[in-house]
């Protein structure tokens, strides 16, 4: 989730393996990437959304947005809608690329998670185009207890589609999708994957303070990994970010920390979180890219101020198979 006027100037890309690191100037926050050739593509939140190309994982090249002009439909969503999109995910399916993305308006669950589809990411190409399939999931202050935003999307081992997502409110969600990945399934099916202690005394059009979002959900080791983010992003220095993780045999749970306490009644596993360099890390996204396993995550660095910078680390799992980064 992005807060407005946290990521208006430049900010400069942190690429850091062991202790290799490189810098470039790009705008970024909540990032996501996929592979297409040789190519890796990073898509973030920004005006339209920011696309960002690279060969190496090191040097990015900006891309065009995604979207020059609002979603037809963004204002009906969140009034004055100024096209500055969310929390992208991306997914390649059945020879086409997904990029879901978040349009809401700040602190509230005025919000609906949309869907674009492309046959290809490279913009060179004559058949690029993205081509919005319009809203997934909405959100309605006074109607639901939680909010349409930072989706990511998984496929059980029944290469059924899910769409976990949501921020505050009453948690973490899981809704089942039908196979055209435009719209939720029938009957629906809802699951609540992670969820933190609310003063239930505010209003329900309060956010709240049971601080949670970003859910991705890693397939691996015969486990549903749902790596979350704790705490208060965009904030600079007061950023108080930080990832936990849970695990489940079964997509839709129950979800468990390294002491067997569910996530849905406040557990996690700290994965990694705020330092010397960092006032606070989070909205990672995670993949495997040539026989690596890699996560991805913004900081907000403390040598200036809380800038937000984008790491990528390589991942490990201990002999429990949980996640460790080195």
């Amino acid at each position: 989730m992005v807060y407005k006027n946290t990521i208006q100037a430049i900010t400069i890309l942190i690429f850091l393996i062991g202790s290799v690191s490189f810098a470039q100037e790009i705008v970024v926050h909540d990032p996501v990437v996929i592979k297409q050739k040789d190519t890796y593509y990073l898509y973030c939140t920004g005006n339209g959304i920011s696309v960002f190309s690279s060969k190496d994982l090191k040097k990015w090249n900006p891309e065009p947005q995604v979207f020059k002009d609002k979603p037809v439909w963004a204002d009906g969503v969140a009034a004055d809608f100024k096209n500055h999109i969310w929390a992208p995910d991306i997914t390649f399916h059945n020879n086409i690329y997904y990029l879901y993305y978040s349009v809401s308006a700040f602190a509230k669950n005025t919000s609906a998670i949309g869907v674009a589809t492309n046959t290809t990411l490279d913009p060179k190409d004559k058949k690029y185009k993205w081509v919005d399939q319009g809203i997934v999931i909405q959100s309605q202050p006074n109607r639901d207890m939680w909010n349409a935003i930072d989706p990511n999307l998984i496929f059980d081992e029944n290469n059924t589609p899910w769409l976990s997502f949501g921020s505050f409110w009453e948690g973490l969600k899981l809704v089942k999708l039908n196979p055209d990945l435009k719209s939720i399934a029938q009957p629906q099916e809802w699951h609540t994957i992670a969820k933190r202690k609310r003063s239930f005394e505010l209003a329900d059009t309060d956010p709240g303070d049971g601080a949670l979002e970003a859910p991705f959900i890693f397939k691996k080791n015969g486990y549903y990994y749902q790596f979350l983010s704790w705490d208060l992003c965009c904030r600079g220095e007061k950023s108080t970010y930080k990832v936990v993780v849970g695990r489940a045999k079964n997509v839709t749970g129950p979800y468990v920390d390294k002491d067997e306490k569910p996530l849905n009644e406040g557990g996690g596993s700290i994965v990694v979180q705020g330092d010397e360099n960092y006032f606070g890390v989070g909205h990672n996204s995670a993949y495997t890219f040539d026989g690596k396993d890699y996560i991805f995550y913004h900081a907000y660095e403390k040598k200036t101020n809380g800038t937000p910078r984008l790491v990528v680390r390589e991942m490990f799992w201990d002999a429990d198979l949980w996640p460790i980064l080195k």
